[in-house]
C-alpha cells in the first residue's frame, strides 16, 4: 500500500488563505480532491494525507468535509491553537471522534519569533496533543526551528513528530549543509520523531533539479532515521512548480532504488500508515 503522506487541497472561495496569493500563479486558484486523484491512480498510490495550510479551524473542517468525500484521502493533519492549551483540549474533544483527524500542524515558519516551538505555552499545548494520541507535523525551516526538536522530543516523549521536508535542508546553496545534517542526527536520536520524504525540489534549483540534488539528503535521513522513520511526501500541489506530481514520483523512486524491497515499502506507505493509523 503506497502513501502519500503530504498533500494539500484548498478552496479560495470559501476558506481563507495567507498562501498562496495572486502572485503564486497557477497555485492561487481552488484545487481540489478531483484534480488530486488523477495523480494518486497513475502513480499507482492507494490513499493520501491532507495537511493544512492555514491557521484556523475554518481551514480544518473543510479538510475533513472532503477527506469523508472523497475515498482517496485517508487522513487529515489540521490545526489547533496550540498556544492556547485550553482551547486546544476543547478543540481536540470535538475531533476526538473523527477517523480521519490524525494530527495537527501549525505554520511555525509563518511566526516572526523563530523560538515559538519552544514557548511554555506550546510546550503545554504539544502535551494535550500527546495525551489524545494525535501527531504534530513539524513544518520546520533550517536553520531557524529543527534545532528545538530535540528539546521538544525530550519535554514531551510521547508525542510522535514528523519532520516536514526533512526541515528544509539548503540543497541550492550548499551552505549549513553539515550543520543541518547534524541537527536533523540530533533530533532523530529520540524515536519518536521521524522524517517526511517531501519538498525537497523546493529546496533545490525549481527550473533546474534531479533526483541527483536529493541523494546526499536523502542519504542522511536514511542513516538517521532508517526506513520505519521517514516517509514519503509529494507536496502537491506545491510540486507544481518543480514540474508536477509525476516528476517527484519519479525522482523519489529514483533516489531509493538502492534501498531494500522493505525499506521501499516502508518509507512509500508503511511508516505514514503507522505514524498516522491509517
Amino acid at each position: 500500500m503506497a502513501i502519500d503522506s503530504h498533500v494539500h487541497i484548498w478552496n479560495i472561495d470559501r476558506v481563507r488563505y495567507a498562501w498562496p496569493t495572486s502572485e503564486d500563479g497557477d497555485l492561487y486558484r481552488n484545487i481540489e480532491p478531483a484534480e488530486l486523484k488523477p495523480q494518486l491512480v497513475r502513480a499507482g498510490i492507494t490513499g493520501a494525507v491532507l495537511v493544512q495550510a492555514a491557521d484556523h479551524a475554518e481551514e480544518t473542517a473543510y479538510l475533513l468535509e472532503q477527506a469523508e468525500a472523497h475515498q482517496e484521502i485517508v487522513g487529515v493533519v489540521g490545526w489547533l491553537p496550540l498556544d492556547q492549551p485550553y482551547e486546544a483540549r476543547r478543540q481536540l474533544e470535538k475531533y476526538a471522534g473523527n477517523r480521519y483527524f490524525k494530527g495537527v500542524r501549525h505554520l511555525i515558519h509563518c511566526e516572526e519569533d523563530p523560538d515559538w516551538l519552544v514557548r511554555p505555552s506550546v510546550i503545554e499545548g504539544l502535551r494535550v496533543l500527546a495525551a489524545y494520541g494525535k501527531t504534530f507535523d513539524v513544518v520546520a525551516v533550517f536553520p531557524n526551528h529543527l534545532q528545538h526538536v530535540s528539546y521538544v522530543a525530550q519535554q514531551v516523549p510521547e508525542l510522535k513528530m514528523v519532520l516536514d521536508h526533512l526541515a528544509k535542508p539548503p540543497i541550492a546553496s550548499g551552505v549549513g549543509m553539515e550543520r543541518w545534517a547534524a541537527q536533523l542526527e540530533a533530533a532523530a536520536a529520540y524515536p519518536n520523531v521521524y522524517g517526511k520524504l517531501s519538498g525537497l525540489n523546493t529546496a533545490c534549483d525549481w527550473n533546474n533539479w534531479s533526483s541527483a540534488d536529493w541523494q546526499t539528503s536523502v542519504e542522511v535521513a536514511m542513516r538517521a532515521f532508517g526506513a520505519e522513520r521517514l516517509m514519503y511526501g509529494s507536496d502537491w500541489p506545491v510540486a507544481n512548480l518543480a514540474g508536477g506530481y509525476e516528476r517527484v514520483w519519479a525522482a523519489v523512486n529514483e533516489v531509493l532504488a538502492g534501498l531494500s524491497e522493505r525499506e521501499r515499502t516502508a518509507v512509500l506507505g508503511g511508516t505514514a500508515a503507522a505514524f498516522y493509523k491509517l
